[in-house]
């Protein structure tokens, strides 16, 4: 027998009788259980395990085992393999191959039902009991629980049957009710299985319990062990849950091998290594850590699922130096202490090996890049400086400086980071830096701390973050020579003698040396104060920097108090300092090869004081680089460049702002500047640049000076600058033209513009005049189609003959200087027939037609809108300039054509608008002036682009001499359309009270196309005339149209065999049709095929 738990069925309470009284019904209390299984893989192997066992199992967010060892949940078996080579299959309880053997025999007591399993391959067997109700009725008539105790028992290889299963099912079942029994076979085969009733068999009706083996299902486990996987198998009922379950566990994951000096804590701090006595460079036995260093140099070497990275490449050290300081214990914020970095991570995606080891060394504030074969780390720390640089080792002596405006740096930080108190959700530290939230408002950074459960871990980092951007956000950049730059490696720490910024000289090169005694090159411009403790670095043989008290200097030989541990060579660097004069310290962040045989270095800033600041609330010490005092030279050449720039959706004016500097004594610029009569805006800038933002037209006034270290200004500079702003007319529009597409329509193509506040919510305007002599301008044109956006670069226009015109308008409405144009000049119309040309203003007297709110003026020759005054309404005479237009001009005015076009019957007609206009200010005629004409700055007078006018027409197909229904107007250019008759008006419009417009030529044309028909196949004469009708009527003119019949097609006729001396006669010829003779000699009609075709023009519909 094995030591495996059952799963066995919930049991129910029975009961028992009661008084008289009114017979009851207990409620069912049995319920027949259902079971799932899940496999779960849980990490790569081997790990430490489930914390805690049950209580680190979480089914929907809720342990399994409570602290105090109680049980949330009922029914469930957990097995939990830690990923070895060797581990054990996990028995599926489910089964992986399941046959069912159906029995279907009701069990009686002293009549067990025995049933024989011969194949060996079955681990297990399910037995399912059957029980069709379960319940007894006493003599007051009430229905109560029953109870029926069964057995199973095994008889392996006819060995003899023992007991696996006594159980009492006990309760109350109304109707069917089934309850499963799994039990293992660890014997020999053939196996009997069999089912007993205890119970005694039901002697009355009154008592229901017959029990029946309904089926027993053979169960062959997959045994599948997963090996160097770890893997949780759960079986649990189904009762308890809707759905199957989410799962979480806590784990203490993979295991690492760790140096073979480390212990890892396991109680205080869990996966803290803490280390004991000197690391020989040898590693111990695999053991659980969230020690980042380890885990990381785990995943770099680990064939299996890691980088393959041979260990010969890595240098065990740097990870152990990295390990210390991640595993010494800080403030964790809440009045305890913690390690500074952990990593509890999953990682369950496939990546890039760079991203991964990116990520992982991210975690500890690492740096990681290949350098002479191997993989090198780098952290950022407290860390001595490796290299001293001055103008002796750099090219050309040049250190470039710089920084990031304050505006753009962050003030508050909202780090994502994962709780155990909410089993692995995400949480978000806020951190903040009040003084800069307090100047600058919220600047918010998102980071996201990998791995981090630690809610100090993620105040730390976002911390670091604040402090690093306020305080070390200069980088310098310098080059140096190929044998520097293989000392000068990314992540170490340097120091830099800038003489520029240290207003004095304080590095060199070493002319001689001893251990006490070192020669430098030169003593031009070398102040050193000794009572301010100074101290000479020097770069020795080894590489490394050694450091020396200074005991006394003569000239050029420094003396220093106690020896280095090797003479210094010839050419060595050094680098003197003294408490008030210390070196800049920086990072190497980067490096990258140059041109002739150099090499290119980038550093950020680099504090040491830094750290204690983040972990311990220590403000942080600046070094004095200088003892600078001088006033620094005022700015020079100070110059800009207006733009704009577009910030969502709406248009800016900027501008670039730069000036000349030596740079000398200067620690940063104060640049005040105001617009016309504003407050002055000051910004602070270490660079001799600046970028102003959201300005306007207008006169900038701008004052600069030079700060010096200590805060002594410059006198100051001062430039004014006269700004366009959005004022400026957007360019002309280039390269315009025009391709027709159909008929009808063409397509007018030109170049984007270049200005933003047209891309951005402007337009592109584009009208259109009749004149076809190049004469045409903007005023005396109109809308040819609605405005287009302003970054489209083309347009589906109306094909008409005319000047076409295009201008842009930027988003405050000032449209381009000048006007572009393409002209479409068509040539005669060859097959085309010109029914009419409209033009009313050739009338006499001209514009007969039914005008609104518009009057006919023989001073301009032209139709015209009205005022909205009358000459009753005036009361001063003396202030009207011009009795045509009194008052303001109205918005809009109408005219209605005298005449309707009729066709005679419904046709397609060819319609093209004639348009010639002129849009003027009726106060700046040249009658109106009253200034010398020496003072006129023009004679045209302003142009005005406030008016417009629009052609519509709308048509019936019936006779309009009779009472016809016409639709409604619409605007046209030019078109096909069907109709029988016609009917023309115009829309004149001003947007501005002073414009008006003058429509000098007003009309259209209507043609016909020229058509063919063409007989469909051959017809027979006949012996008599014979009439042919055209498919579709032919426009032959009408009375006002050219005259009636003006326009007859013409009519070609094919005979077939005709006879000798036959001859035919077409006559009758009309819109619809013709009449046919084919006559012999004695003008007699024969009977004869032909065909015919017939030219005219217009198509009736």
């Amino acid at each position: 027998m094995n030591d495996k738990k059952l799963i066995l069925g919930a049991g129910g309470g029975g009961g028992g009788g009661k008084g008289g009284g009114t017979p009851t019904e207990a409620a069912d209390s049995l319920r027949s259980e259902q079971y799932a299984s899940v496999l779960d893989l849980l990490c790569e192997g081997e790990i430490e395990g489930i914390e805690g066992g049950p209580k680190g199992i979480f089914l929907e967010d809720t342990p399994v085992q409570n602290a105090d060892g109680s049980f949330n949940f009922d029914n469930f078996t957990v097995v939990a393999l830690e990923g070895t080579q060797g581990q054990p299959y996990i028995p599926d309880p489910a089964g992986g191959i399941q046959v069912e053997r159906g029995v279907g025999v009701e069990i009686t007591n002293g009549v067990p039902v025995t049933r024989s399993i011969t194949n060996s391959d079955v681990d297990k067997a399910r037995v399912t009991i059957n029980i069709p109700s379960l319940q007894r009725i006493t003599d007051d008539g009430d229905v109560l629980g029953h109870s029926v105790t069964i057995k199973i028992q095994l008889q392996y290889d006819g060995g003899g049957y023992n007991d696996i299963v006594s159980d009492t099912i006990s309760g109350k079942s109304s109707s069917l009710y089934q309850r499963d029994y799994l039990v293992e076979l660890d014997g020999n085969f053939p196996v009997d299985l069999r089912v007993i009733r205890v119970s005694a068999d039901e002697t009355s009706t009154k008592k229901a319990s017959t029990t029946v083996f309904s089926s027993f299902t053979e169960i062959q486990d997959d045994k599948l062990a997963y090996p160097n996987s770890a893997v949780v198998g759960m079986r649990f009922g189904a009762e308890q849950f809707q759905n199957i379950p989410s799962r979480k566990y806590l784990i203490r994951g993979l295991k690492i091998r760790i140096p073979h000096n480390g212990t890892v804590d396991t109680t205080t701090h869990l996966g803290r290594i803490s280390y004991s006595g000197l690391f020989n460079g040898t590693l111990g036995a695999a053991t659980w850590s969230n020690d980042p260093a380890w885990c990381l140099y785990d995943l770099l070497t680990d064939t299996r699922f890691g980088c393959s990275v041979p260990e010969s490449s890595l240098d065990v050290f740097d990870f152990y130096e990295i390990s210390r300081y991640c595993n010494e214990l800080v403030d964790d914020g809440k009045g305890g202490q913690e390690p500074r970095f952990s990593l509890n991570l999953l990682l369950n995606t496939r990546d890039e090996v760079y991203n991964v080891i990116q990520e992982l060394t991210s975690i500890f504030r690492g740096i990681s890049y290949y350098g002479a074969g191997s993989l090198v780390l780098r952290q950022d720390k407290p860390t001595d400086s490796q290299y001293l640089l001055g103008p002796s080792n750099v090219i050309d002596g040049l250190f470039t400086y710089s920084g990031t405006s304050e505006k753009t740096r962050h003030t508050c930080a909202s780090v994502a980071w994962q709780s155990y108190d909410t089993l692995g959700d995400i949480e978000y530290e806020y951190v903040e830096d009040h003084e800069s939230v307090a100047k600058y408002g919220i600047i918010r950074k998102d980071i996201r701390s990998v791995g981090c459960y630690s809610q100090g871990q993620a105040h730390r980092l976002g911390k670091w973050l604040l402090t690093s951007e306020r305080l070390l956000s200069e980088t310098v950049s310098f080059a140096v020579s190929i044998d520097a730059g293989i000392a000068v490696t990314p992540g170490i720490v340097i120091d830099i003698a800038d003489p520029l910024r240290a207003g004095t000289r304080r590095s060199g090169r070493v002319s001689s040396a001893t251990t006490t005694v070192v020669t430098i090159d030169s003593d031009t411009n070398l102040s050193v104060n000794l009572a301010a403790s100074p101290t000479l670095s020097v770069l020795l043989p080894t590489g490394l920097v050694e450091t020396k008290t200074i005991s006394s200097i003569s000239n050029t030989a420094v003396t220093v108090s106690s020896a280095f541990s090797e003479a210094p060579q010839a050419q060595a660097v050094y680098l003197i300092q003294t408490s008030d004069i210390q070196s800049q310290q920086y990072r190497v962040v980067s490096v990258a090869e140059g041109e002739g045989g150099t090499v290119g270095v980038t550093a950020v800033a680099y504090n040491e004081s830094i750290y204690a600041a983040v972990e311990q609330d220590i403000a942080l010490t600046t070094r004095d680089i200088s003892n600078l005092s001088a006033i620094p030279n005022p700015p020079e050449a100070i110059s800009g460049t207006e733009f704009l720039y577009q910030e969502g959706q709406t248009v800016h004016t900027g501008f670039d702002l730069s000036w000349q500097h030596n740079r000398r004594n200067t620690n940063e610029f104060v640049v005040q500047y105001k617009l016309d009569d504003d407050n002055f805006t000051t910004i602070n800038t270490s660079n001799p640049s600046v970028t102003l933002r959201t300005l306007r037209a207008g006169t900038l006034k701008v004052q600069i000076s030079a700060l010096n270290y200590l805060g002594k200004k410059s006198k100051t500079s001062l430039a004014t600058f006269t700004l366009v702003g959005k004022t400026a007319p957007p360019g002309d529009v280039q390269n315009l033209s025009i391709e027709p597409i159909s008929a009808n329509s063409a397509r007018l193509r030109w170049d984007q513009t270049v200005d933003l506040d047209v891309k951005v919510n402007g337009l592109v305007h584009i009208k259109h005049s009749s004149l076809t002599d190049g004469s045409a301008t903007w005023p005396n044109s109109v809308d040819l189609i609605p405005a287009v956006g302003g970054n489209s670069t083309e347009a589906i226009v109306p094909l008409v003959a005319g000047e076409i015109l295009a201008k842009f308008e930027d988003d405050l409405g000032n449209k381009s200087t000048n006007a572009t144009s393409v002209l479409m000049q068509f040539p005669d119309t060859l097959g085309r027939l010109i029914v009419q040309t409209r033009r009313e203003d050739q009338d006499s007297p001209p514009f007969q037609g039914t005008k609104t709110d518009c009057f006919y003026s023989e001073g301009f020759d032209a139709l015209i809108i009205d005022g909205d005054e009358t000459l009753d309404a005036v009361t001063d005479f003396d202030a009207i300039t011009s009795l045509d237009f009194l008052g303001d001009i109205l918005s809009s005015a109408e005219y209605q054509f005298v005449n309707t076009l009729d066709l005679g019957a419904r046709f397609s007609l060819d319609l093209q608008r004639r348009f010639v206009t002129r849009a003027f200010f009726p106060n700046d005629t040249v009658d109106a002036r009253t200034a010398l004409v020496d003072t006129w700055n023009d004679f045209d007078g302003t142009d005005a682009d406030a008016v417009n006018a629009k052609l519509y027409f709308r048509s019936t197909v019936d006779d309009p001499t009779g009472t016809p229904t016409y639709g409604a107007f619409q605007e046209f250019v030019s078109g096909t359309f069907e109709a029988r008759a016609f009917q023309f008006k115009a829309e004149l419009n001003s947007s501005d009270i002073a414009q008006n417009i003058l429509v000098d030529e007003l009309g259209f044309e209507a043609t016909f196309q020229r058509r063919q028909e063409n007989s469909n196949g051959t017809t027979a004469s006949g012996t008599s005339t014979k009439s042919v009708a055209f498919d579709k009527a032919f426009f032959v003119g009408t009375a006002s149209l050219g005259g009636a019949n003006a326009y007859l097609p013409s009519v070609a006729v094919t005979i077939q065999n005709l006879g000798n001396g036959e001859r035919l006669n077409v006559s009758n010829v009309s819109a619809t049709g013709f009449d046919l003779d084919i006559l012999d000699g004695s003008n007699n009609n024969v009977n004869r095929n032909f065909t015919y075709a017939a030219v005219g023009y217009g198509k009736a519909v």
